[in-house]
């Protein structure tokens, strides 16, 4: 009887030990360059999703703000937006190898961001094509990945038009972000500017980006749309309103891309109004679809919603204390057990636990200096 007691223990420890191997990941942090930060570029550390351990950050690939960061599907290339480059010629977006067994980064090529202020990036799911947004101009565009991971030139440049209510910050447009469905048919850029989330059809085999039907929907006025997540299901979409300090929930048509509002709702302590300084930064939703996160800067918390998909509904359940200040992006690791934050203020990352059952989040005490971090991705270690 002793010897199956034996051998399922051993299992057991093998197993487990298959399992923490699986769950070593590289952590690729973007980086502001400029000001007082000391970064010099894009960073990496190392990360075990089975004890929540975030190893020293250190550099790996040197670049002008790469500001916003995202890995390709197959994981092997890395493109990134630096936010110092101008239009036209600018060399705006970037792509590199990347080595998922050495986390090494190398560069391919760079190309123009066409418009002012690139500030964010995306891939399509097939790998295909790569979406950028730019802030400053008020614009999107869109590139074929070449076989080598490269960009080609610029397919499609769209130059949103238009104004909302407030005249210091929404004057004209200003593209905050593009996310493409899990279908990869349809692309969503948000306009803090217009306050608007622009829809776009997709076509991956060339690149190319043309308005869907209907081309947008809108968020209450004033509101500021930023950056938006997608439901795992793919039929709700939430939008954190930089402005007002909210995130607006959609309900999404598989079909034609539409976006149909259900409701907004704050991410503040009830009672608390948004005030000067404070602004919402980063949307995530869990990877079991049941809580939304929102990060508050200024307030310096990271909103935790619970989602109840009946009655399509999101209700605040914590408001995190970030343990620094400014927390720009925030990433789920893929298991989602754990969140890190990035501080762009104070100038470092923290890792915090997320407890399955209610969402809510507890610092790990695990905190490493970053030069002005602004974005976080996850890459598994290769082979591990």
């Amino acid at each position: 009887m002793k010897f199956p007691s034996l051998l399922l223990a051993l299992l057991a420890l093998t197993a487990l030990a298959t399992a923490s191997a699986a769950d070593t990941h590289w952590v690729y942090f973007g980086t502001y360059t400029r000001g007082d930060s000391p970064s010099k570029g894009i960073y990496r550390s190392s990360f075990n999703a089975d004890t929540g351990a975030l190893g020293q950050p250190e550099v790996a690939a040197e670049m002008g703000s790469p500001s916003f960061l995202e890995i390709a599907p197959s994981k092997k290339f890395l493109y990134a937006v630096g936010e110092t480059s101008g239009g036209g010629t600018g060399k705006g977006v970037a792509a590199f190898t990347l080595d998922p067994a050495s986390g090494q980064l190398a560069p391919i090529n760079a190309v123009t961001a066409v418009g002012e202020g690139p500030c964010h990036v995306n891939l399509d799911p097939s790998g295909r094509m790569v979406g950028i947004a730019n802030y400053g101009s008020g614009s999107i565009v869109s590139y074929q990945v070449r076989k080598d991971g490269g960009l080609s030139d610029p397919v499609s440049f769209i130059q949103h038009e238009g104004s909302s209510i407030d005249p210091k910050r929404q004057a004209g447009p200003h593209a905050h972000s593009i996310n493409f469905s899990p279908d990869g048919r349809f692309a969503y850029a948000c306009d803090l500017g217009l306050d608007k989330v622009f829809i776009y059809q997709t076509d991956p085999a060339s690149g190319s980006l043309t308005p869907a039907q209907p081309p947008f929907a809108t968020v209450p006025a004033g509101g500021g749309p930023r950056h938006l997540a997608i439901h795992p299901d793919g039929t709700h979409v939430f939008v954190n309103n930089e402005m007002a300090l909210t995130v607006t929930s959609f309900r999404r048509d598989a079909e034609t891309g539409a976006l149909t509002e259900i409701e907004t709702t704050s991410t503040l302590p009830a009672g608390e109004k948004p005030g000067p300084g404070l602004s919402t930064a980063e949307t995530l939703v869990h990877p079991s679809g049941k809580f939304v996160y929102v990060s508050n800067r200024g307030h310096d918390t990271v909103a935790v919603f619970a989602w109840d998909p009946d009655a399509e509904k999101l209700t605040l359940v914590q408001n995190a204390k970030c343990e620094g200040s400014i927390p720009r992006n925030i990433r789920l690791d893929p298991s989602g057990r754990w969140m890190i934050m990035a501080h762009q203020k104070t100038q470092d990352v923290a890792v915090f636990a997320v407890d399955s059952a209610t969402g809510k989040l507890t610092f790990t005490g695990t905190k490493h200096p970053v030069g002005a971090p602004v974005c976080i991705r996850f890459v598994p270690v290769a082979g591990s």
